[in-house]
Parts: C-alpha cells; sequence; structure tokens
C-alpha cells in the first residue's frame, strides 16, 4: 500500500524562528514547531476492531516486521483488539555537518532474544508512567543514559504493530544540545550506542527489502545497511518501518522507494505464539 504521504506536494522551507526556552539552533526550533502540529491519522474505529491479548515474551521492542497499526485493520467481532503497549524514543539532534540524526542501539549479544539487533530505545508501558513520552524517555535513560530533561518531546507517531502484534508508539524529542548527553549504555541490554542520518530512510541507496506474505496479501520488509567508525550495522523491521515514517513527516515527503505496507486482518485467535511471518 503506497502511503498517503505521496499525495502530498512539496511544502515551502521552515520558517526560521528566534531562540525559546528550549535552546538549540534555528533549525531545530523549527522543527519543534513543525512537529507539534503533526496529528497522526486515526485509529480504526473500536466497531471495526478485535480485542486479542497478546502476551510479549521480551520487554524490548524489537522486531523484524513493523507495520502502522492504521495499515492493519483486524478482523470484526464483539470483544475489542487490546495489545499491550510501548514506546520507543525517535531522538533527533543536528550532527556536525548540520544534518539531522537520529539515536540508535545494537541490542546485547548475550540477550535471549533479538541479540545483536539494532534497535531504537524503548520498552513496555510500566505502571507509574505519565504517556507514551515519559515510557520511551524513561526507557531510553535506563538503556543509554540519556537524561529525560534534555529531550524535548515534539509528538508522538501513529502505533505500529510489531511481529508479536505488541502496540508500539514512537516518540519524537529533540535533542538540542548533543554534547551535554554523555552515552552510557547498560551493558545488560546494549552493546553500542550510535547514531545516522535520518534522511537516510528516505533513500534508496543502501537499502534492500524481502517480499513476505501472509494471509494472503504480499508486503515489503526493508533492510538498510550503515557503516560508522569502521562498524556495519543492518536496521530493518520494526526499527527501520518507524524510521521511514518519521522521516517522511519531518522531511514532508515520501521516500525514493515503495513501502508496500499490507493491509490484512489478525488472526481471530492470538495467543503469545502468535506472529507475523
Amino acid at each position: 500500500m503506497i502511503s498517503i504521504l505521496r499525495t502530498l506536494s512539496p511544502p515551502p522551507p521552515l520558517l526560521m524562528e528566534p531562540p525559546n526556552s528550549c535552546g538549540g539552533s534555528q533549525r531545530l526550533i523549527a522543527l519543534a514547531q513543525q512537529l507539534r502540529l503533526y496529528k497522526p491519522p486515526p485509529l480504526p474505529s473500536d466497531d471495526d476492531i478485535e480485542e486479542q491479548r497478546i502476551e510479549e515474551t521480551a520487554g524490548k521492542v524489537v522486531s523484524q516486521v513493523g507495520f502502522a497499526e492504521s495499515d492493519t485493520p483486524v478482523a470484526r467481532d464483539a470483544e475489542k483488539f487490546r495489545p499491550k503497549r510501548a514506546a520507543v524514543l525517535v531522538c533527533l539532534f543536528e550532527g556536525d555537518a548540520g544534518d539531522l540524526r537520529v539515536i540508535l542501539t545494537k541490542r546485547s549479544s548475550k540477550l535471549s532474544t533479538h541479540s545483536g539487533e539494532v534497535s531504537l530505545p524503548g520498552g513496555k508501558t510500566e505502571e507509574g508512567d505519565k504517556d507514551d513520552g515519559d515510557t520511551a524517555t524513561r526507557e531510553a535513560k535506563e538503556e543509554i543514559g540519556l537524561d529525560p530533561k534534555l529531550v524535548n518531546v515534539v509528538t508522538v507517531l501513529e502505533p505500529f504493530l510489531s511481529k508479536h502484534l505488541l502496540r508500539v508508539v514512537p516518540v519524537i524529542g529533540i535533542l538540542n544540545e548533543k554534547e551535554a548527553f554523555k552515552p552510557d549504555p547498560n551493558p545488560a541490554e546494549v552493546e553500542a550506542i550510535f547514531d545516522a542520518p535520518l534522511e537516510m530512510f528516505l533513500k534508496d541507496e543502501n537499502r534492500t527489502s524481502d517480499e513476505r506474505e501472509w494471509m494472503g496479501d504480499k508486503f515489503l520488509i526493508h533492510f538498510f545497511d550503515y557503516e560508522t567508525k569502521n562498524k556495519k550495522y543492518m536496521i530493518w523491521g520494526l526499527t527501520a518501518g518507524i524510521l521511514i515514517r518519521a522521516a517522511s513527516i519531518v522531511y514532508k515527503r515520501p521516500p525514493d522507494f515503495v513501502e508496500q505496507n499490507p493491509r490484512f486482518k489478525v488472526p481471530r485467535v492470538v495467543d503469545r505464539n502468535t506472529i507475523m511471518p
């Protein structure tokens, strides 16, 4: 399915504004104002949604597959679809070359699930979290030592469904003072912290895709090869899907490739072993 973003014409450049209390460059100030105006598309109505109680064995948010929830309508039934909720932080900052960059992690190779895979900081909502921004920034502090006070949370995107049908909410935050962030990875969870240019996820360079089929519907999983400081990373699945969407919204243009998201229904019988391919 081609995103509705493809129908939008290129907007005028962001307007510059005087500095505010959040600090940061003129570009980041203007970006924050732009993103605060973003409204995610509505979710399917309650009448169109079936309740499924999903168990996710791993508390962190990494998946081979991840699609915007609005792209994945579920079967109609008397009950409602209420998967467990999680949030990830799409933390943007301005690089030395003036480009927008996003903070990523490589999961510890010692973890029992998704070891060594690239992910965004984040995890499941816990009791006491005020909102999705609170969940995402709390997890970022626990995983990489990012002080929530340094992150200006500006918007949330529509929820994505992970491979295990976990509802994942991307939270976009802006790091105005990158020098104030002193990475401190939690060795139990994180093997490496790195950053990548956000615009990379709109380009067809260093990208491959794999076509899958589930319940008669074909879709693409995207893979991005990235190398920095003589280290190579593969960014794919849920993380890649979220970053494609985030980049499309930030830069106000669709990717240079077809996303081909699915239009499938969640199975009527779902348990902890139910996964997307």
